[in-house]
């Protein structure tokens, strides 16, 4: 398949619609330049990235998260930075877009290509940042612990 018909196909996927194994196929699927490519285009890439957050809630894992109460900052992208805090208190996970005031526990930082990797269980969380393609700022434990919070997809 052609880079341009890969991003023309997620440009028309109902996002809502795909769950989140088909996700991490289609991420598999993509290389590093054509996920690059869906972040300069500025409406595909928020979408993308509000129905990714928008499902960590629906992921998360309360029982293995305990009494855990964090803050996790996360901020994607190679220029224009794309901001989102994640909430974890009381065995719940809200997540909002933009820098709030509050001080995160850990800062998570990288690039649109390593995120989408990341969070559809691509990538190995701890070799993105042996390789510095993760940035972290605050609880490096926290931060190393973070994917057993969650249901990530195997492609």
């Amino acid at each position: 398949m052609a880079e341009s018909e890969n991003l023309d196909n997620l440009a028309d996927l109902d996002f809502a619609g795909v769950s989140p194994e088909e996700f991490a196929k289609i991420v598999k699927g993509l290389s590093n330049k054509e996920i690059n490519e869906i972040a300069r285009d500025e409406v595909l890439r928020t979408r993308v990235l509000a129905e990714v957050f928008g499902r960590m809630g629906r992921q998360f894992r309360p029982e293995t998260a305990g009494t855990l109460e964090a803050l996790i900052r996360w901020k994607v992208g190679d220029g224009h930075e794309a901001v989102y805090e994640t909430r974890i208190a009381e065995g719940t996970c809200t997540v909002t877009e933009g820098r709030s005031d509050a001080e995160p526990r850990v800062t998570l930082v990288m690039g649109d290509a390593e995120f989408l990797k990341l969070v559809s269980g691509n990538s190995n969380p701890v070799t993105m940042f042996m390789t510095r393609k993760l940035k972290i700022a605050g609880d490096v434990a926290l931060a190393a612990g973070l994917t057993r919070y969650f249901d990530i997809p195997k492609a």
